[in-house]
């Protein structure tokens, strides 16, 4: 039995990854604003590790919003909290978590690091940001291996704040242009971190989970 933990894991992505690896047995703590845990303060991301003690694995899946819109209007000081929150909530944990940690490191990014589209400015940065860095990482704090999972649009709580009609157009009209045909379910991710965590060979890589988007 391992022990993880999932920062962004009471709802979406992270949360289907932290329930599958509570049936496989692992011990699981969970952190996220929810649960009192603030990835923009360090000392509160300290306390937290420090409540946790030595761990094998983290995952990190937070801070998925950002301002959309082009840079001639983009609010700037919302960009950079959301910036702030994507990139640099992640470096705080995975800083904060060395001293504890014993086998791996798994961010979350997307695939508008490498697909451009129009009014993703902030979204783009960040998750490019995310995939350099951690390759910088992966070298810097071999023997724990660190990687990233890019999922692409993804049928999550994410996209609750839209009407139930919209938010099922927004799904079809994008699985049309996929060569799979599919968007993505959070359930559909799980397998990506999995093979992050447990192949001990995987140190540096990006891991596309697209239904074929970057193609």
């Amino acid at each position: 039995m391992n022990k993880f933990i999932v920062v962004g894991g009471t709802s979406g992505i992270g949360k289907a990854l932290a329930d599958t690896l509570e049936k496989q047995g692992h011990e699981v703590i969970v952190g996220s604003r929810r649960a009192g845990l603030n990835i923009q303060d360090n000392q509160s991301i300290q306390n937290f590790f420090k409540n946790a003690g030595e761990f094998d694995h983290l995952i990190i899946t937070a801070g998925s919003y950002a301002p959309s819109g082009g840079v001639k209007e983009l609010d700037l000081v919302e960009a950079a909290d959301a910036f702030d929150t994507k990139f640099w909530g992640s470096m705080r944990l995975v800083q904060q978590a060395i001293p504890y940690l014993k086998g791996s490191i798994t961010l979350t990014s997307g695939m508008l690091s490498r697909k451009p589209v129009a009014n993703t400015l902030v979204k783009t940065a960040a998750n490019a940001a995310l995939e350099a860095s951690a390759k910088v990482l992966a070298k810097e704090l071999a023997p724990i291996r660190v990687n990233v999972v890019s999922p692409g649009l993804t049928q999550t709580e994410a996209y609750s704040g839209m009407s139930e009609d919209s938010r099922q157009a927004m799904f079809e009209n994008a699985s049309k242009s996929l060569p799979l045909g599919k968007v993505a379910t959070a359930d559909d991710l799980v397998g990506g971190y999995l093979l992050a965590i447990e192949n001990p060979v995987i140190t540096g890589s990006v891991i596309d989970i697209n239904g074929g988007a970057l193609l």
